[in-house]
């Protein structure tokens, strides 16, 4: 008889123990209500359907491991809140929110750096019943009051950089002002009001955040989530590779309010009992400081981060002298050989030493979402050692709908789809490639106020339409081409993915950001060929003492190499090397469009 493995049982079998039968809800015996006083007075917690809501989730793992640290920040020391501390936090805030009159439905935003105040803020919310609002804290003030406004805010949190602003500032509908940084202002930790009996938690397909997209100035497009459609995401995502332990530490590096980290990061470590560490600035010597400290296990990034990760590896190797650096990276190839057909890690003993020195030794797995990542980048990860998952995923979808099982990876694709997705590709080629739709748990209510919009995204049979094009393998592995609207039609008719050839240059370190598009040449016969924007690094700028001509010269050469592997309708015929850098996303994104879609990105030229 076959033994069973971890992926026989579903990593979220447990919640059996915490649902509620049907015989004791038809007996009567335990009802809606007498659960909800029992979550109160501390009793064991339990829900009602298919998947828990995020109070009732945090309940039950605060049940399962009250003691375990939830909340860790250091500044430069170690602060942190185990389960059973973070929950009577979260309770006096969500006390304090419904003293000052937040009912359910009311809009609560937060907007502030990743920090244990700014989760206990978005938690409290949901426990009020209350629709959280995360809100990215770089945005200009005018781009954060439209968001405030926008969403109906009844109260907002926001940290030391912000709260007085909002504190004089006179928004419509908004009654409330909290800090989340200590010394100013009413600070978060201090709030706490009376226990109510009035119980109107909110139900799994109530509304449990409102995200809004990039882009938002002028009509913001808010994205409307349930408690089932993050939930459900966070366990069906532990059904497919992510292999989550409550012994885990995740680090919070990235943007929380971005829903790639709220996610993948912090809901999936608060349904596990893992720690999270939060990472205020994303400062190489911050971030090593804290993956040292913390011992971190579960390194979440986009690929910007990663590139510099290994970039930085492969610099220290280089640096021993090239017979040292041919030699390990020919064992680096054993390998990830090794790896990827037999099933043994190798790596990581191999190369202890290597993964010591970058403060990545306690790392388990590194996962990254956000954007393309190159092939080349994924397997070299895993050549370390590292486990190393790729995922794909949208705002609209809570996010994640596939990733790159451990055990059997497939470098050239965005992973294989998660359960509970239904995936199809609409209008395939002769290659297999369209617009990449879907149905699933995970997937939106629809658009803050837009129902027109909401509409339009699905197909008549109720397929989220994703504006992604790729393809699906026999395995069902999703491969990605790029975006429908970033798509160039050459002469010959043929379509060019800009994100397959920004991927080529992503180990290059001469080159900080890429940008690939189409221009017309010749307006009467409205031709696209192929621009390469490019801004250089800052190292290889100093390098090269700043000179203009040398400078072009190395970036022409690389643009000469990677055209070499290009297919002929796919080279780059034209290059500007800019000399201020492109804008970014918070999730380290070039912003390809702004809001007009015809208007291209533009920077200074240095040639």
């Amino acid at each position: 008889m076959k033994s069973k493995t971890k992926r026989d049982v579903l990593p979220w079998a447990f919640l059996d123990e915490f649902r509620a039968g049907e015989k004791e809800a038809a007996e009567g015996t335990l009802t809606r209500e007498t659960a909800e006083k029992d979550v109160l007075a501390c009793k064991k917690p339990c829900f009602y359907g298919e998947w828990p809501t995020l109070p009732q989730m945090f309940r039950i793992t605060v049940y399962r491991y009250p003691e375990r640290a939830c909340f860790t920040i250091y500044e430069p020391d170690r602060i942190s809140l185990n389960y059973k501390e973070a929950l009577a936090k979260i309770e006096a805030v969500s006390r304090a929110l419904h003293e000052k009159g937040v009912k359910k439905g009311d809009k609560v935003a937060v907007t502030g750096k990743n920090s244990p105040e700014w989760a206990v803020a978005y938690l409290a919310a949901g426990f009020a019943g209350a629709i959280v609002t995360p809100i990215d804290c770089q945005l200009k003030i005018n781009e954060l009051e439209l968001l405030v406004k926008t969403a109906g805010a009844k109260v907002l949190f926001a940290d030391e950089e912000k709260y007085e602003h909002f504190k004089n500032a006179k928004i419509d509908g908004l009654e409330q002002i909290y800090s989340l940084s200590r010394g100013t202002g009413e600070y978060i930790y201090n709030l706490d009001g009376p226990s109510w009996e009035d119980l109107n938690p909110p139900q799994a397909s109530d509304t449990a955040a409102i995200l809004f997209t990039s882009g938002t100035t002028g009509n913001p497009k808010g994205v409307m989530l349930s408690h089932s459609n993050l939930v459900s995401d966070c366990y069906l995502a532990q059904g497919a590779p992510l292999d989550v332990l409550h012994t885990d530490v995740f680090y919070a590096i990235l943007p929380i309010h971005h829903a790639y980290t709220m996610l993948a990061v912090f809901i999936e470590t608060i349904s596990t009992g893992a720690e999270v560490v939060f990472g205020k600035k994303l400062v190489v010597a911050n971030m090593l400081h804290d993956l040292r400290e913390a011992k971190v296990t579960m390194l979440l990034g986009v690929p910007m981060l990663f590139n510099k990760l290994l970039a930085g590896i492969l610099r220290g190797l280089r640096e021993k002298g090239i017979v040292v650096y041919v030699i390990i990276t020919f064992l680096m190839t054993i390998s990830g050989i090794i790896k990827k057909f037999f099933g043994v890690n190798p790596g990581g003993k191999m190369f202890g030493a290597v993964l010591e020195k970058a403060s990545l030794s306690t790392i388990r797995t590194c996962i990254s979402g956000g954007g393309p990542l190159s092939p080349s980048v994924f397997r070299k990860f895993n050549q370390l050692g590292l486990d190393f998952v790729q995922g794909y995923g949208l705002t609209e979808t809570s996010p994640i709908i596939t990733l790159n099982p451990v055990e059997h990876y497939k470098e050239t694709s965005v992973g294989k789809v998660i359960p509970g997705v239904d995936m199809k590709i609409l209008e395939p080629d002769e290659n297999g490639v369209g617009e990449v739709a879907l149905k699933g748990p995970m997937v939106m209510q629809g658009y803050f106020e837009r129902p027109e919009e909401t509409a339009a995204c699905f197909t008549k049979d109720g397929y989220f339409k994703t504006g992604d094009l790729g393809r699906l393998d026999s395995e069902n592995y999703l491969y990605l081409t790029g975006r429908a609207k970033n798509m160039i039609v050459t002469e010959g008719g043929k379509n060019v993915y800009p994100e397959e050839i920004e991927n080529e240059f992503q180990l290059f370190d001469e080159i900080d950001q890429i940008l690939i598009r189409g221009y017309v040449p010749d307006k009467k016969t409205k031709t696209e060929h192929i621009e390469a924007l490019v801004f250089p690094g800052e190292e290889f700028v100093k390098s090269l003492g700043q000179v203009r001509e040398k400078i072009s010269e190395r970036i022409k050469a690389i643009i000469t190499e990677v055209n070499g592997r290009l297919a002929p309708y796919q080279k780059i015929e034209k290059t500007t090397i800019l000399e201020d850098p492109l804008e970014m996303t918070t999730t380290k994104k070039i912003k390809r469009h702004n809001n007009d879609a015809d208007e291209k990105p533009e920077s200074k030229k240095i040639d």
